[in-house]
């Protein structure tokens, strides 16, 4: 028997940021908090043009709640030298909607793919290491359009599950928008429906 559905996900609260140095190249790294395509253009854009002389910003970032949209890049480094392991970094710390980034600063020495990837994997951990986790809980939005009639009924049933009531209208009908959090929202559907002519709308 399974169990109930996993409802929540880790992600930044504040950004990090480390420094690595390997036979003179230097690392900068950052950690961000990125919930969407666009916040990682727009960080991406930004620390571009901080590190205008940095031939190599390279990244990784997993998006979306379930951490399946992921992308890394090596600009121009060898490939899988840099991007993947910062998204492995990302992924093995559990994280989404997450972007890090690593800026190098090539020292002279080469390193060799071998030590390229250790230097990346080791900036982009450092970068995490000093930022902030949160656990964030998935959650519906439903409208619920019932009578006065209902009233008691629908109001009982949102206080026995501790369902907080938001933007409550009152007028010819009644309306209520509940959020449900994700795994417990069938259980709660299932005893509204009950309540005779209650309609429930999903909110997107």
């Amino acid at each position: 028997m399974s169990g109930p559905e996993k409802d929540t996900y880790l992600t930044l609260s504040e950004p990090g940021e480390g420094l690595f140095k390997e036979k003179g190249s230097k690392f900068y790294s950052y950690a961000l908090h990125t919930p969407d395509e666009t916040a990682v253009k727009a960080e991406l854009e930004r620390l571009r043009q901080e590190h205008h002389t940095s031939r190599h910003v390279c990244y990784a970032y997993v998006l979306g709640n379930d951490g399946k949209t992921t992308r890394a890049n090596d600009a121009g480094e060898p490939a899988n030298s840099a991007g993947k392991p910062i998204l492995n970094q990302i992924t093995g710390h559990e994280l989404t909607n997450c972007l890090v980034v690593v800026v190098r600063y090539f020292g002279g020495v080469k390193l060799g793919v071998g030590g390229l990837i250790q230097a990346y994997r080791e900036s982009a951990r450092l970068a995490l290491n000093a930022a902030q986790v949160e656990t964030k809980v998935m959650g519906i939005d439903f409208l619920l359009l019932f009578d006065y009639a209902q009233m008691s009924g629908v109001m009982r049933i949102l206080r026995e599950e501790n369902i907080d009531v938001q933007s409550p209208e009152f007028a010819a009908s009644c309306q209520l928008r509940i959020w449900v959090r994700k795994n417990r929202s069938q259980k709660v559907l299932k005893r509204l429906q009950q309540i005779a002519n209650l309609q429930v709308e999903t909110l997107a």
